[in-house]
């Protein structure tokens, strides 16, 4: 990794490999179910065929979430990342129901896994490759703050470990006779798929309702507020109340209102707002800062009385 910058690895061309990882994957893990005939070499294809349609449609999202800010949409369209993280996690529990479905059709009547040696040689040839990309991809993603990298980097992680669970079970049929075991881990394979499905879901719903920066970044933001009252003497020359925090994507918002005494200038408590602008944008990544003007002396209410709270 140290001989490509990690700013170079753009969500984009990630996802752009993930599309042509997956497309080998795909051959290599449908070729190792055709030589055994194991259905949990099966439940295997079926995740890297989810990989290859939640490549195609991040690429596609992120595409559009790295367009500008228009009259329609003048806050950018970062939150189209969201969608794709969404629609990843639909395809995911798609899958993990039919590998279900599969298994408990092969429970009823077990057969024997065939040419084991080169059917297990294939699925780690490919878990190798996915292997690689995800850990590419998850650097990558906190580098962009990038969701939906991150969720296709995680879920190849999860591909990952499920082809280890997969080669495990073909291992202990082959070595044990029990043919019932191949189906079995199959439907523990299609269990951890739907966990992974709906965390995607979850995550992805809490995005597109406006979920509050992380923890770690409220703090960033907290500390700068902190440090400019301190600068300019006390809390009792200028303070800051009502701080909301949102994110969209790779961008976070922050609003905020910005007490100065009364009897300052409007160009003196400007140019102070201006400064506290620069300063939150430089603690915070991506951040953007909506700072309203009010007096020592005035209080405002954040919700009105007859909204909900």
């Amino acid at each position: 990794m140290n001989f490509v910058p990690i700013r170079w690895l753009t969500p984009r061309r990630l996802l752009t490999a993930s599309i042509g990882v997956a497309v080998v994957t795909i051959a290599l893990k449908t070729l190792a179910w055709v030589i055994t005939d194991s259905v949990g070499l099966l439940s295997d294809a079926m995740e890297s065929l989810v990989n290859l349609a939640s490549a195609v449609f991040g690429l596609v999202m992120v595409t559009i979430a790295a367009r500008p800010a228009d009259d329609d949409h003048p806050y950018g369209h970062h939150k189209a990342e969201y969608f794709s993280s969404g629609f990843e996690g639909i395809l995911i529990i798609a899958a993990g129901l039919g590998i279900l479905w599969a298994a408990g059709l092969r429970l009823l009547d077990p057969r024997p896994i065939e040419q084991v040696g080169l059917g297990l040689a294939l699925s780690v040839l490919s878990s190798v490759l996915n292997g690689t990309l995800a850990w590419v991809m998850l650097r990558a993603a906190r580098e962009h703050r990038s969701i939906a990298l991150e969720a296709d980097a995680k879920h190849l992680f999860s591909d990952v470990w499920t082809s280890a669970g997969v080669l495990l079970g073909v291992v202990l049929v082959s070595v044990s006779g029990w043919l019932w075991l191949d189906p079995v881990v199959a439907m523990a394979v299609a269990l951890n798929i739907l966990r992974e499905g709906a965390r995607l879901l979850w995550r992805s719903s809490q995005g597109l309702m406006d979920r509050a920066v992380e923890p770690d970044v409220m703090a960033a933001i907290q500390r700068t507020l902190d440090g400019i009252a301190r600068e300019q003497g006390n809390t009792h020359v200028i303070r800051f109340d009502h701080v909301s925090t949102r994110r969209a994507g790779q961008r976070r918002f922050v609003d905020l209102h910005m007490h100065v005494p009364a009897s300052w200038s409007l160009g003196r408590a400007a140019a102070l707002r201006g400064d506290v602008e620069k300063a939150l944008m430089g603690a915070v990544a991506g951040l953007r800062a909506t700072i309203q003007l009010l007096p020592s002396d005035v209080e405002t209410h954040f919700f009105d009385e007859d909204d909900p709270k």
